[in-house]
């Protein structure tokens, strides 16, 4: 079943200094892999004189999409970490760098797993403070199929409704598609009927994410 989860509205960053090293955690919102990938590349290439550019992000609605990178620090000690604090704290389209300036005391296995997935947790936390995180929540594209007669009256009620036209199409009917939220698929299917005079079919179709609210 379709979870909730919450994402950023802006990228945010945060940073620490442990025994010496400086991490620098870069927090941005990715809704493919695409955009993860170009933010860690461009992170990277912006600290290319760091010590290590660690790497984590979370990307699709069911955040089945999961990588992480150690970027040369031991196995298991940076991205991993990184990516569990994500996972934790419900974060989804999301991805992280941790740029670490190495600063000449060793942290050992330990110290780095703490240093890394604190830097994230510490990151997600000031989003939240400014008000950057946003809730996402399971909806449906559902298709609303009338004849032209009824149709001009029908999406322009629709946009001025608290429900997202996604698009319209035309053919021997007219076909709006619309964002719906899981919750509100009954009263959406009420709404359209009393608008139409029950001359509209409703058929809901994929699941996708829209924001809480």
């Amino acid at each position: 079943m379709a979870e909730p989860y919450l994402t950023l509205t802006a990228p945010v960053d945060y940073e620490s200094e442990i025994r010496r090293s400086r991490f620098l955690c870069a927090l941005a919102p990715a809704a493919t892999v695409a955009a993860a990938r170009g933010f860690v590349e461009e992170v990277s290439s912006r600290h290319r004189d760091a010590t290590h550019n660690c790497s984590a992000y979370v990307v699709g609605g069911d955040r089945a999409v999961r990588r992480a990178d150690d970027d040369g620090e031991p196995s298991g000690t940076a991205g991993p970490p990184m990516l569990d604090a994500l996972l934790k704290q419900g974060l989804g389209d999301v991805v992280t760098v941790v740029t670490r300036y190495f600063g000449g005391v060793l942290l050992g296995a330990g110290g780095l797993v703490r240093a890394y997935g604190g830097a994230v947790s510490r990151a997600v936390a000031e989003a939240g403070e400014r008000g950057l995180l946003i809730r996402m929540v399971p909806a449906r594209v559902v298709a609303v199929r009338i004849g032209h007669a009824h149709a001009g009256r029908l999406e322009n009620d629709l946009r001025a409704s608290p429900y997202t036209v996604r698009g319209v199409s035309y053919g021997a009917e007219v076909t709006v598609e619309t964002g719906v939220r899981e919750a509100d698929l009954e009263r959406f299917g009420e709404f359209v009927a009393s608008l139409t005079a029950g001359r509209a079919v409703v058929e809901p179709g994929e699941t996708v994410y829209v924001p809480e609210g």
